[in-house]
This record gives structure tokens, C-alpha cells and sequence, in this order.
């Protein structure tokens, strides 16, 4: 009961805080971009609230549960994406989406392309989306299953009902100020749990795992690394949850300091879900689920000031990257499909509330599918491989050459695709991950037609 307490509590400071925010939003650009004044801190925290998620947590634990020292490359993956994205795309995209008066990736997309390839992308990463929501929401119930009996599908729904609402209520820049409250949160609990584990362990000499903990990288394991870099690294330079956070950034070296940062504390972060999955296999060696491994740790290996610690930070953990998934869908929704298809003369108070009421439906849609998707890392896999697959070629090929143009992008986005699932469906083995090997017939698909239909303008121009 102490440890439903404690949650009931983090929800509703959660609330209030999102709701005492909610006077900060005046328009479209306060909901979507922070009116652009998120310095470095907000950026990075912001950016770090919604990196750290159940992907990164209870994922990321019941990985190392099962691979050991090898689940470090999942959130070592997303550190690497995110380091590029500080240098590259980052401070480009904000700087474009500055001059032309951009809220969303999609709006990118219709001004470096055309409303085809903004509405078939969106679709793809609505679709993805919602399957990342989804794990954010198993997650959360894990977490409530264990700490209180309560089962999966009313697990997902209270989870989804805090993430929902606290985010309808403030938009970017409420969401921003809860997330460094989270970050907080999830920094006390994480390292207060880890340190008394690591002593205990020690202390108790519990060392019968050592070839379980070995193995950074061995002759085994690369196809894994492998495939962890290719579905996540891309995933985190062109995600449009964290390039619409970029896009609120007061300056572009707030948007580049920021995502830096996040970058760094998510490489020195990812030991810490690793360390403690494989402390929980030598807790609980038999475990059913290697997703109850983070959950069981907290109510079975800690004491109860600690292990209130480690839940509020795991929920903090999967409420705020629920709540960043929430932003993507429904910016997305409100903006590339509602104001495109449905009401493209909306004002400033339509548009706001076109988007609390797509939030709403995306919360509950994210609930569903939640209940129905077995675990944290298969919803997680579902939404990177989509991402990537759509969104890469187009975004970074529109940002870097000047040659590129829509009828290349939806070529890239087609054979991406289609290449990446029916390689996935096939038994034989290949030498590089599906997704990586249909990435490099979509970039030359990409180059090849947008520069056929450029010379085909060109020879129309000169014809006339």
C-alpha cells in the first residue's frame, strides 16, 4: 500500500505542476515551440526526461537480464544518435524551422518537399508512434502490477491518463518544466538504487554470474551491437518527438549545448539499467519476465525508502517519454492532417484545441494498443524500425543537398519500407541488419530520382 501511496503522489504532483503551467501557453507557438525560450537547461532536460523512458528503464534491465553487459549498446545506441544530432541535424533543422516560421517536423517536410511526402510520412510515424506510446504505457503497468497488484490493462490506462493530461493541460512549455522535475526525480532514485545494490552485492558476495556479466562485445554478440546501432542511432538524429523539443530552443547554441548534454549523460546512463538487470538475475534467477526484473528489484531487494525512490524515478521515466510521445502525435495530427485536410483556415484557439482534443485520442488509442503488445522492447522495436525506415533519407537528405526533391523522398521512403520488413520476414541469414540493408538501395533510389526529375525540369524550362 505504501508503494501505491507514493505513486498516487508523484501523479498528482505531476498534475498540479502541468496544470500551474498551463498559464504560460497563449497561442500555437507557446503550445508547440515554447514561444522559442527553452535555454540550454530546458533543452537538455527536456531532451534527457524523454530519452530516459521504458525503453532506456525496465527495456533496457530486462535486456541486461537476458544479454548481460551487452544490453549497454541500447542506450549507448541512442547516446551515439544523439551526439550526431548535437553537431549535425540539430542546429541546422532549428535554424530552418527559425527562418520559415516551422512548428513541426511535418511542417519541415511540406516546405523542403511537398504535402505528399508531409502527409505519407506523417502517417507512417503516426502509426509508429503510437506503438512507442504503447510501451511506455506496458511499462507503467509492470511497474503498478508489482507494486500494487493492479493488472496490465488498468496499468496502461492510468498511465496514460496522467501522461494525457498533465501534457493537454501545459503544452511544450509545461511538459519542459515537469520533465526537469522528472529528471530530478529519476537521477535520486537510479543512483540511490544502484549504489545500495552494487554495496549489497558486494557485501553479500553474490559473484556466481561471471560469464553472464562478461561479454561487452564478443564474436556473438556483434550481429546484436549491429543491429541496436542501425535501428537506434538514425532513429535518434531524425526523431520528430526531440527535433519539435529542439525546435523551442532559444538560440541555435541552446539547441546544440542542450542536445549534447542529453547526449553525454545518456552514454554515462546506460550502465545504469544494464548494472541493474544483471543484478536482478542474480536475485532472481528465474524470473518469468525479464521485464519484471527493474519492478522486482524495487519491492523485493531495497529497502522501502529506497525502493519509493527507484519507483517514483522509474515512473517519472515512463510518464515524461509517454508525455513527449503524446507531443509528436498530436502536434502531428493538429497540424499535418486536422489543419491540412479539415480546417485549414483554423485560428490560433482552434489549432490549440484541435491538439489537447488529439492528445486525448492518442492517449487512449496508445492505452489499446498497449494492452495488446506483449512487451516493453517489441512496441520500443516496432516505432525505431518505422522511424528510420520513413523518415531518415528524406529529413537528412533535404537538410544536406540541394538537389534533392519529392519525388526522391517518397521513392526512399517506398523501397525503405518495403525492403526492411520483407528482409525481416525472410529466414536466410544477411550480413548487416534488414533495416541497414534496405537503407542503402533507398539513399541511391533517393539520389537517383531527384536528380532525374530535375533534369526533367531542367529540359521543360528550356523547351519553353
Amino acid at each position: 500500500m505504501i508503494y501505491l501511496a507514493i505513486l498516487a503522489g508523484y501523479a498528482l504532483l505531476m498534475l498540479v505542476a502541468g496544470f500551474a503551467f498551463s498559464r504560460r501557453v497563449s497561442g500555437s507557438s507557446d503550445f508547440y515551440v515554447a514561444g522559442h525560450r527553452l535555454g540550454t537547461g530546458l533543452v537538455f532536460s527536456t531532451l534527457l526526461a524523454a530519452n530516459i523512458g521504458a525503453g532506456s528503464t525496465v527495456g533496457a534491465a530486462g535486456l541486461a537480464f537476458r544479454d548481460g553487459l551487452l544490453a549497454w549498446w541500447w542506450v549507448g545506441s541512442a547516446g551515439i544518435g544523439s551526439l550526431i544530432l548535437a553537431f549535425t541535424v540539430g542546429p541546422r533543422i532549428w535554424q530552418v524551422a527559425r527562418e520559415n516560421g516551422l512548428y513541426t517536423v511535418g511542417d519541415y517536410l511540406e516546405y523542403r518537399y511537398d504535402r505528399r511526402v508531409r502527409v505519407v510520412i506523417s502517417l507512417l510515424i503516426q502509426l509508429g508512434s503510437l506503438a512507442i506510446l504503447a510501451g511506455q504505457l506496458i511499462a507503467i503497468s509492470w511497474i503498478l502490477n508489482v507494486t500494487a497488484g493492479i493488472d496490465k490493462p488498468v496499468g496502461c490506462l492510468i498511465g496514460a491518463g496522467v501522461a494525457t493530461l498533465y501534457f493537454t493541460a501545459g503544452g511544450l512549455p509545461g511538459a519542459a518544466r515537469v520533465n526537469a522535475l522528472q529528471l530530478v526525480i529519476k537521477l535520486a532514485g537510479f543512483g540511490a538504487a544502484l549504489i545500495w545494490l552494487l554495496v549489497d552485492v558486494s557485501q553479500k558476495h553474490l559473484y556466481g554470474t561471471s560469464d553472464f556479466i562478461g561479454g561487452f562485445i564478443g564474436k556473438s554478440s556483434g550481429a546484436t551491437v549491429l543491429g541496436y546501432l542501425a535501428m537506434l542511432v538514425p532513429s535518434f538524429i531524425v526523431s520528430p518527438g526531440l527535433l519539435q523539443k529542439i525546435f523551442g530552443a532559444r538560440d541555435q547554441q541552446a539547441a546544440r549545448r542542450g542536445v549534447a548534454l542529453n547526449a553525454i549523460a545518456l552514454l554515462l546512463f546506460a550502465i545504469v539499467p544494464t548494472l541493474l538487470g544483471i543484478i536482478a538475475r542474480i536475485h532472481f534467477p528465474d524470473l518469468p519476465n525479464r521485464e519484471l526484473a527493474m519492478p522486482s528489484l524495487l519491492t523485493e531487494a531495497l529497502p522501502v525508502w529506497i525502493g519509493g525512490l527507484l519507483l517514483g524515478a522509474l515512473f517519472a521515466a515512463e510518464v515524461s517519454t509517454a508525455d513527449a510521445v503524446i507531443f509528436m502525435l498530436s502536434t502531428s495530427l493538429s497540424r499535418d492532417l486536422y489543419q491540412i485536410f479539415i480546417a485549414p483556415e483554423a485560428d490560433d484557439r482552434q489549432l490549440v484545441r484541435a491538439t489537447r482534443l488529439a492528445a486525448l485520442l492518442s492517449g487512449t488509442l496508445g492505452a489499446l494498443l498497449a494492452i495488446l503488445i506483449p512487451t516493453v522492447i517489441d512496441a520500443i522495436t516496432i516505432f525505431y524500425t518505422l522511424l528510420t525506415a520513413a523518415l531518415f533519407i528524406p529529413l537528412v537528405g533535404g537538410l544536406y543537398l540541394r538537389m534533392a526533391n519529392s519525388r526522391g523522398a517518397l521513392a526512399s521512403i517506398i523501397v525503405s519500407i518495403t525492403l526492411t520488413f520483407v528482409l525481416a520476414r525472410l529466414r536466410f541469414a544477411l550480413p548487416f541488419p534488414p533495416l541497414l540493408c534496405s537503407l542503402i538501395p533507398a539513399t541511391v533510389a533517393f539520389i537517383t530520382l531527384s536528380h532525374a526529375g530535375n533534369l526533367a525540369k531542367l529540359r521543360g524550362r528550356r523547351n519553353k
